[in-house]
This record gives C-alpha cells, structure tokens and sequence, in this order.
C-alpha cells in the first residue's frame, strides 16, 4: 500500500506530501534514539513529536512517512525541513495504538 492510500482510506491530514512510499510496517516510538534504532525502511512512523528533529530520523531510517498522533502539530520549521529533505509527515487526533491497529488491519 501506498502513503497516498493509506491517508485517504483513514481519512489524515498532510502537513507535507513527499513521495509516494510504499508501506511495508507500523512503528510506534517517541524517543528518538530508540525510533533510529529500531524503525525499518517502509514503517510508518507514529509519534506525539513535533519538533524538527523527527524530519531527520524519517531520513536515517528511510520511514515510508511520519504520522503525528493525538492531535499534535508540527511546526513550521519542522515542516520546512520535511520540505527540503522530501519527508512526508501527516497527522491525526487518534491515539498511535488505535491507529496501528487500524493501519495493521490495511497493510
């Protein structure tokens, strides 16, 4: 499945749309060290973070895109990154456990 599918079929929210990445997994982590270490090429990645940081460790780890959970927002700067680096980060209000279970049940 497609990042431009997964968003329409559970209806988010971009802040920015990069390419269209293939989606093999979920991944679910907030604290960034262990997010580098442990999410996989083609995850998503859902986390209450917001900050410019999370651009960068989409990069490192070649995550299919961000999805920012529970209603947080980025901010600009973090969207300007995600812009440059060709990262995609979406939101939602749902916590990251209903949405990956909702996402488990599309992949």
């Amino acid at each position: 499945m497609l990042v431009s599918e997964l968003k329409e079929k559970l209806g988010l929210e971009a802040a920015n749309f990069g390419t269209d990445r293939e989606i093999t997994n979920c991944y679910i982590g907030d604290m960034l060290s262990v997010v580098m270490s442990r999410a996989q090429e083609g995850d998503v990645w859902l986390t209450v973070q917001t900050n410019v940081n999370i651009d960068a460790v989409s990069v490192l780890t070649e995550a299919a895109c961000i999805i920012v959970v529970e209603g947080m927002e980025p901010d600009a700067e973090t969207i300007e990154k995600a812009k440059m680096q060709d990262v995609t980060i979406l939101k939602s209000p749902e916590t990251a456990y209903a949405l990956a279970c909702k996402i488990r049940e599309l992949i």
